[in-house]
């Protein structure tokens, strides 16, 4: 398999980043849908990996290398659905890998994660990744395919790897950033595109969910079947807008 490594093309094998994408040490990465070697959203995935990098010290390299670097990639590594990761340490190297996507087609059955987290301002794309994918790993070992993250102070923050939008009281709803959510690029252009209320989701409000989606660059917006084994209404017409949207509005 060959990966980009500081801008070139070089084995997997032979560079230091892991055949998923990831580096040593630490630093902040994006992780971006391909379809048919096209990658969705870059701009936004950039606009947000620069924002971040500001807030973590971690200098980038040109946004043209890194697209001139992708497409080059993209090319070599050609899948028809695919997942592509670039990562940034805090070292100033860079890589990027693009690995074949399997589409999600069934609904998730979520559980709640049971450790409330302590919430110190907008969370960003960073790794290690590993506290967040532990959690991931905690609620497949329960049955679930994903798991909410609540906060200490009793709100609804998101998934373990993505955003989470409800629909409560007729309303569709998702938590404000402050709340400790991740500024995922499908939940912006959910809010910018559809009639979508921002605003802190109390654990207290769970049994009054009567949909939802999970929501992130890859799944785009993936129906939830159950919460703690309650079943909600699947709400798939409104899942076919979000994707014609994110198809529309998505490429470069």
């Amino acid at each position: 398999m060959k990966v980009i490594v500081n801008g070139f093309l070089v084995p997997q094998e032979q560079s230091k980043c892991s055949s998923l994408g990831w580096l040593d040490g630490a630093g902040i990465f994006e992780t971006i849908k391909t379809v048919d070697g096209k990658p969705w959203a870059l701009s936004r995935h950039m606009r947000r990996a620069v924002n971040t990098s500001v807030q973590e010290n971690i200098v980038l390299p040109s946004e043209e290398l890194v697209r001139q670097s992708i497409a080059t990639l993209l090319q070599a590594e050609n899948h028809a659905s695919g997942l592509l990761r670039v990562s940034f340490d805090a070292t100033g190297n860079w890589a990027a890998v693009h690995l074949p996507y399997t589409e999600v087609v069934m609904a998730a059955k979520v559980g709640i994660h049971p450790d409330p987290l302590v919430i110190k301002g907008v969370p960003v794309k960073s790794f290690p990744y590993t506290h967040r994918l532990e959690i991931l790993e905690q609620a497949r070992c329960n049955g679930f395919d994903e798991a909410l993250v609540t906060s200490s102070d009793g709100k609804i923050c998101e998934g373990s790897v993505c955003n989470v939008l409800l629909k409560i009281e007729g309303t569709w709803c998702t938590p404000p950033l402050s709340d400790g959510v991740l500024p995922g690029v499908m939940r912006a252009l959910v809010i910018e595109n559809f009639n979508v209320m921002v605003r802190s989701i109390a654990v207290s409000e769970v049994p009054d969910i009567e949909s939802a989606f999970l929501l992130s660059s890859l799944r785009i917006a993936q129906p939830i079947a159950s919460i703690d084994g309650r079943d909600l209404t699947q709400s798939l017409e409104f899942r076919d807008e979000m994707e014609a949207m994110a198809l529309r509005t998505s490429v470069g």
